[in-house]
């Protein structure tokens, strides 16, 4: 059973670290639904427990963090190893159960200035780049890099072109790029090496919403082409 090869291991004094062995499978999901529910079994195990302060999945692991002065190390591990052996039940869809998260995107030209050389390396028209990327349903595998960047899993075969041989110094927010099985939009201006090829308005992170971040692991993404009249008139059903 993949829950007797989960390694535990502290992450100094802040966290206790779960990872999967790594022959479970991020491209294809696995990873993702294995972690979804052994994070839904800690927070049952760690539910009252002072001293966690949060629990938060990565692309092979999860981190359960927390004060070590209010809650004894050991008593970390026995419950995450009584998390780990009650986490083989229902399949747990997401962190946020039903969350589906549809963002505009204008393809190409300035906005998207890698298109036609992914159009051009998959041996597809541009057009045809972008309705496969639309047509995809993805998955939010894990947060990270900067606040509110969403790594997206299911980004389909003929798309799946490596990253730029040399990384732009700045990238700019809500640009949407693609590298190897992944899509993902950039939620600040950063430098990064992504195939870019769309950007949208909406904003991926933003301390004034209750939740900052829009998007959370195992929500759903889909992607939907507009206009550039449509970009610069505003998204109220979007933001």
């Amino acid at each position: 059973m993949i829950e007797d090869k989960v390694r535990l291991e502290f992450m100094g004094d802040q966290a206790l670290l779960l990872r999967l062995p790594e022959d479970v499978s991020i491209e294809t999901g696995e990873a993702l639904d294995r972690l979804l529910s052994l994070r839904a079994a800690l927070l049952r195990e760690f539910e009252g427990v002072r001293g966690i302060e949060d629990i938060i999945i990565g692309y092979r692991s999860v981190a359960v963090y927390a004060r070590f002065e209010d809650v004894a190390p050991e008593d970390l591990l026995a419950r995450a190893r009584r998390a780990i052996q009650g986490s083989g039940g229902a399949p747990v869809a997401s962190t946020r159960p039903g969350a589906v998260v549809t963002l505009p995107v204008v393809y190409g030209g300035s906005f998207g200035p890698d298109l036609d050389e992914v159009a051009e390396r998959a041996g597809l028209s541009p057009q045809d780049v972008i309705r496969l990327h639309q047509e995809a349903v993805y998955r939010v595998a894990m947060v990270g890099f900067s606040p509110g960047f969403a790594y997206l899993i299911g980004l389909p075969e003929p798309l799946r072109v490596p990253r730029r041989e040399t990384p732009r110094s700045r990238v700019e927010q809500g640009s949407v790029g693609i590298a190897g099985f992944q899509t993902g939009v950039y939620s600040f201006a950063t430098p990064g090496g992504w195939q870019i090829i769309g950007r949208t308005p909406v904003a991926l992170f933003d301390v004034r919403r209750s939740s900052p971040s829009l998007l959370a692991p195992g929500d759903e993404v889909r992607f939907e082409a507009v206009t550039e009249e449509e970009y610069h008139g505003g998204f109220g059903a979007y933001t």
